[in-house]
């Protein structure tokens, strides 16, 4: 991935600010943030309410437990994180259980890209009006259900940070984690070479760099048909297996 003229930048939509940076602070995308390969802006919903409570939720129409996030503070909140450029600083990417699932090339493509905003609903949504307005691209960490959008952001934005350039010593280490090739990453092994009775595999210690190739795409093989047979029939239908 080439270099960029300027950050990558998150906007993080939320009514609980302090969240963040949180643990982005710290490790990889702490020392990227402090660098300045990333940037992190921070819009507190509840300033754009309209009533002096400074709520930024109400009852959903229908009837039904819960409480709703309104669409015309939600908006105000967009507009003032997005500012006069719009669209162009990225997409607009809402937190929700109903989302496409999170995935490497979705993390990927996000990566490429100038930044994101990223709203983070609470109670039990937020009204779909808004999310219509602007074209929210809705994305779920999986089949659960949190107390927010908080932490899957958080998540989402340290998965994307790690592929941008410059906050991993050695990228080409990137290309053999998990999911990059459409497999399960291979099992790691590091010294001591024989630990409590269990050793080694003998082919990491050959230094025959092809069959260590060739033992970790095995691995990753099997691991995936074992673990992931969703992930597994996509590898084998494009590698023809």
């Amino acid at each position: 991935m080439e270099s960029r003229a300027s950050p990558w930048r998150a906007t993080v939509l939320t009514i609980f600010p302090e969240m963040f940076p949180g643990p982005l602070s710290q490790s990889l995308a702490g020392r990227a943030l402090e660098r300045g390969i990333w940037a992190l802006d921070v819009v507190n919903i509840r300033d754009h309410a309209l009533d002096r409570h400074r709520s930024v939720d109400d009852e959903p129409f229908g009837g039904g437990a819960g409480m709703v996030m309104r669409p015309d503070v939600v908006d105000a909140a967009i507009r003032a994180g997005r500012g006069p450029d719009g669209p162009d600083v990225g997409p607009l990417i809402y937190m929700t259980p109903r989302g496409r699932l999170l995935d490497q090339p979705l993390v990927r493509e996000l990566a490429q890209g100038p930044g994101a905003t990223v709203l983070c609903g609470r109670f039990e949504g937020v009204d779909q009006r808004v999310l219509d307005a602007h074209g929210a691209v809705e994305v779920s960490l999986g089949d659960f259900v949190l107390s927010g959008g908080e932490l899957p952001a958080l998540v989402m934005l340290d998965a994307v940070v790690r592929l941008l350039p410059g906050v991993v010593g050695k990228e080409e280490s990137l290309a053999e984690e998990s999911f990059e090739r459409g497999l399960l990453e291979h099992p790691l092994y590091t010294r001591p070479a024989d630990w409590q009775g269990r050793k080694v595999p003998e082919v990491l210690l050959s230094g025959h760099h092809e069959r260590i190739r060739d033992w970790r795409k095995s691995q990753s093989e099997d691991a995936t048909r074992a673990r992931r047979p969703d992930l597994w029939r996509r590898y084998a239908s494009a590698e023809g297996k």
